[in-house]
């Protein structure tokens, strides 16, 4: 991880330091954990699986950037830092900014089509960012 890179950002205003929230980042564990729990309700569409999976990781995004001290109001940056804030494999990224790409398409283009081996990658990426998230350290 680099929080190198984080800094970087700060200095150019793409993000911004803020010290970290207990309360904020356990609410945001505990929304993305609801919705990765709701994505294996039976007989639900899988454009709802994509928005419940995609929103879990980006809130599980968001949270493991708050925690480092950092925030950005941007969707696109809180997933581009994902290999500095959890160690996320840049392979996997790719999937998350595949996903980004399309939500983008159906909310600013009413445009949704989801290959079910896409929303299947980003289960299982946002489960793997759960646990990641989950294993960072307590904030005080």
């Amino acid at each position: 991880m680099s929080i190198e890179a984080l800094e970087n950002l700060v200095k150019v205003r793409k993000l911004n330091k803020e010290p970290p929230d207990a309360s904020e980042f356990n609410g945001m564990v505990k929304a993305a954990t609801t919705k990765l729990e709701d994505v294996k309700i039976d007989g639900l569409s899988v454009d709802s699986q994509f928005s419940l999976a995609y929103g879990a990781a980006h809130a599980l995004s968001l949270a493991a950037l708050r925690w480092h001290g950092y925030r950005s109001d941007q969707r696109y940056l809180v997933f581009q830092c994902l290999p500095h804030t959890l160690g996320l494999d840049n392979a996997k990224y790719r999937v998350i900014d595949k996903c980004h790409n399309c939500r983008n398409l159906a909310e600013y283009e009413g445009h949704l089509e989801i290959d079910t081996q896409l929303l299947k990658e980003l289960i299982l990426i946002a489960n793997e960012l759960l646990v990641l998230v989950i294993d960072l350290e307590s904030i005080e």
